[in-house]
């Protein structure tokens, strides 16, 4: 198989649509690039966050499940998930904002020899800022132009998914077996893995805890972890790979905005396999005005003024808006 890219999305899920809009927006600085449904849920938000222009491994996206309950943490989850900055002098920008804005956050710390700060949103949902200072790999994203973080600041992709796990040993295997990770080194309880050129936007970590008691999903936690291909003939090699191992997936996923398959190799976490196009700029949105209208892929488009009863409006209209940008020495 080829190489996975990296990592090519993260979906999580909270209690609040407006309030995480709110969050990545103007306390993050990471654009909006598409507000949509659920396409097997169609009461749904479905909202994804990006870098200015919404290329794949940047972008973390979010459901809003009607009444859904809170996540219980435990073993056996998608446990964080990590951001990455240019510099070891954005992660202490960070800590400063973070402070200054009330954002419930750990101290910096060297983790795999890389500067992380761990953060968390009003939901509790765990986040981990990685510095790229001095770490090779994959090619990180470009920062939101009109956003309010200065660039040399700006969060400009996902960087390492953490695993939480009882089974240390089956996760390894499905990750440099049955994936295509290698192992690259241990600290303390924490295992790193990286796939194709490596790097913060290509690796995952796994947490050993083996008597830790099980996650539940809800809002707060992490519903699955997208891992990038390069084209439909990518997925279709999954596809064959899979059923060669006799693993159950979902087979081929047309999601529009990207196409995707899905499969459980491990207990309690799904695995997806997505292609990095055709992405979010399309016949519905410009550059401009990414994330600002209730986006439908062709096939729900005739239902269009039925899910829009269906969905309450969100406001997300922005590009009339100048942002100040807020540099370290206003924190």
């Amino acid at each position: 198989m080829k190489p996975l890219i990296g990592i090519h999305h993260v979906t999580a899920m909270t209690s609040s649509a407006e309030k995480i809009y709110e969050f990545f927006t103007y306390t993050l600085g990471i654009r909006l690039v598409k507000k949509t449904i659920n396409q097997d849920d169609i009461q749904t938000y479905h909202l994804f966050f990006a870098d200015d222009e919404g290329h794949a491994g940047t972008d973390m996206t979010f459901f809003d499940f009607p009444g859904a309950a809170k996540a219980v943490k435990g073993t056996n989850e998608i446990a964080k998930t990590g951001f990455r900055v240019p510099s070891n002098q954005a992660i202490i920008y960070w800590q400063k904002r973070f402070e200054k804005l009330g954002v419930k956050h750990q101290s910096p710390r060297k983790l795999f020899n890389r500067m992380t700060l761990e953060f968390y949103d009003f939901d509790d949902q765990e986040y981990v800022l990685f510095s790229d200072e001095g770490v090779p790999g994959v090619p990180s994203g470009k920062p939101w132009k009109k956003g309010p973080i200065p660039d040399e600041f700006s969060i400009t992709g996902l960087g390492p998914v953490f695993f939480r796990v009882n089974q240390h040993e089956l996760m390894e295997s499905v990750l440099t077996q049955k994936l295509t990770f290698n192992f690259v080194e241990k600290q303390d309880n924490y295992y790193l893995y990286q796939s194709g050129d490596g790097g913060n936007g290509a690796s995952v970590i796994i947490i050993d805890q083996p008597n830790a008691l099980p996650a539940r999903q809800g809002y707060g936690g992490v519903h699955h972890v997208a891992f990038g291909v390069k084209d439909d003939q990518d997925i279709y090699a999954w596809i064959k790979h899979l059923t060669e191992l006799r693993v159950p997936h979902s087979g081929y996923v047309d999601r529009f905005y990207f196409h995707s398959l899905y499969t459980r190799l491990y207990p309690g976490i799904l695995f997806e396999f997505a292609t990095v196009g055709p992405g979010f700029i399309d016949d519905e949105e410009s550059y401009e005005i990414l994330g600002e209208t209730l986006a439908l892929p062709p096939r729900f488009r005739k239902d269009r003024a039925t899910i829009e009863s269906l969905v309450r409006p969100i406001d997300t209209k922005r590009s009339h808006l100048i942002l100040k940008k807020e540099y370290m020495e206003e924190l």
